[in-house]
């Protein structure tokens, strides 16, 4: 993300009311835009393919697809997204460039097993008891597979720091989706909702092969060194769950809440919430756009300083990394608190619009009775990612593990306590659990702050550790 910090500041130094818009959209296109082209595509096919004519068991079958495609990919992908990119960074810092690819290799092979082992058992349920036909599940599996390379390959294009040509992918593989729909609804009479998933697949197929393709354009040598990388991902188990835990808690309280009245069971495999799973995107998009400030407001200034502290550790002063680590800090918690207060602007006028609007919509019963409670909960859960990131940032993945611990755990429980109460309270699970989580980042970032010199200079070993028999005691005799 610092490359987006670089390339924004040179927009907004420039302090013009075109530089602010000019920058402002730059960021959206490189963090949100390639999920809006998705959500838009799909929207867009089913209002030019037909798809409200379609029975209603296809179309029940086809959402609940494409929800579990999404988020058991992103489940899949983030046990080693974090371990990864930390991996990269270092190979990075050593110019040890060779090592990307392997990294990458070894990570796409790890992430397809896990893939495999997580869906394909699903979908032989799904055809053997729900009777989905062996095409349709074939073609989901696909899908599941490519939503999860586009995924993976992802996180090593942003080291390429050329975030245009990632939107333009997601363009490019969108658009032939829409294009290809339209060829097998309107030519080929293939009926709507599996030639919606199978343009999705292919569209996901060339999202991911573009993106390996520029990568292959910058990182031309593989070292081949498959069992360091390995032995690196084993040593940072803790950051592995970190990571798996913080996506697990985005959907864990959506988990328990497909198992209570409100559950909808499709093909007697997919069980979902449907007026819950409505109401969580809705109160999603109501605060995402903290992901958009956090990068325009707190990595684009913050990065600056803390490049200044780890400068100062190098070759400063005392009194260079006292005032270096004042200003950092400061700078930090003066961001967090602007990044609170414009959201908090933002999510209280699009919560006025959303209630308005789906109002209008019809939408005046059960989903408006939940929309208000997970709104809130997704405006703490953002506010607490960002304390999530800067610990990442201190490298204190101790304090990241059990952040996000804190997360899935205390958002588990109280949904599971909230499922018990009135409706307008089913969201109070991700509150609490994001507000709990939240508080303990925020203390652990203060007691970095006080004690950040015993964990960046107390932190390693004189020695290189290795495993091997044990030395004998006797180091001299005379």
């Amino acid at each position: 993300m610092a490359g987006i910090g670089i390339k924004l500041n040179k927009f907004f130094e420039k302090s013009s009311v075109t530089s602010y818009i000019v920058g402002s959209g730059y960021s959206v296109i490189s963090t949100i835009a390639p999920m809006l082209v998705v959500i838009g595509v799909i929207l867009m096919m089913q209002a030019i393919l037909g798809y409200s004519d379609a029975s209603y068991s296809d179309k029940q079958l086809f959402q609940s697809t494409v929800l579990y495609v999404f988020i058991f990919s992103l489940l899949g992908s983030s046990l080693l997204n974090a371990v990864l990119s930390k991996y990269v960074s270092d190979v990075i810092f050593k110019e040890e460039y060779d090592s990307i690819m392997a990294a990458f290799y070894l990570g796409l092979a790890l992430n397809l097993i896990l893939d495999c082992i997580m869906f394909i058992p699903f979908t032989i349920h799904e055809h053997f008891v729900g009777k989905v036909g062996i095409g349709y599940i074939l073609t989901s599996i696909a899908c599941f597979l490519s939503l999860s390379l586009v995924f993976y390959t992802m996180l090593y294009l942003s080291l390429c720091k050329d975030y245009g040509k990632v939107s333009l992918f997601y363009i490019i593989g969108m658009t032939i989706s829409v294009l290809f729909s339209l060829l097998l609804v309107k030519v080929f009479h293939v009926e709507v909702t599996y030639a919606m998933l199978l343009s999705l697949t292919l569209g996901f197929f060339i999202i991911a092969s573009l993106g390996y393709a520029l990568l292959r354009q910058y990182f031309t040598k593989n070292s081949g060194k498959y069992k360091e990388v390995f032995l690196y991902i084993c040593k940072f188990w803790r950051l592995i769950l970190a990571n798996f835990f913080y996506t697990l808690g985005l959907y864990i309280h959506n988990f328990v809440f497909w198992n209570t009245s409100l559950k909808n069971v499709v093909v007697n495999s997919f069980v979902y919430a449907e007026s819950y799973d409505f109401a969580t995107c809705i109160a999603m998009f109501t605060n995402i756009s903290a992901s958009v400030i956090f990068v325009a407001l707190v990595e684009m200034r913050f990065n600056g300083r803390y490049k200044q502290y780890s400068e100062a550790i190098i070759g400063g002063r005392l009194l260079d990394i006292s005032k270096t680590k004042s200003r950092m800090f400061r700078m930090l918690a003066d961001q967090i608190m602007s990044m609170v207060r414009i959201q908090f602007i933002i999510s209280t006028v699009v919560f006025l619009i959303c209630m308005l609007v789906l109002q209008k919509l019809g939408y005046s019963g059960l989903v408006i009775q939940l929309y208000p409670c997970l709104a809130a909960g997704y405006f703490i859960m953002y506010i607490m990612y960002s304390t999530f990131l800067f610990l990442y940032y201190f490298n204190d993945i101790t304090g990241s593990l059990i952040t996000s611990f804190l997360f899935v755990l205390f958002t588990l429980i109280f949904s599971i306590i909230s499922s018990k109460l009135d409706i307008i309270w089913y969201g109070a699970g991700l509150v609490i659990g994001s507000f709990i989580a939240w508080t303990y980042g925020y203390f652990r970032l203060k007691w970095l702050e006080k004690n950040i010199e015993y964990h960046i200079f107390c932190n390693g070993t004189i020695l290189d550790q290795v495993v091997g028999d044990k030395p004998a005691s006797k180091v001299y005799q005379k």
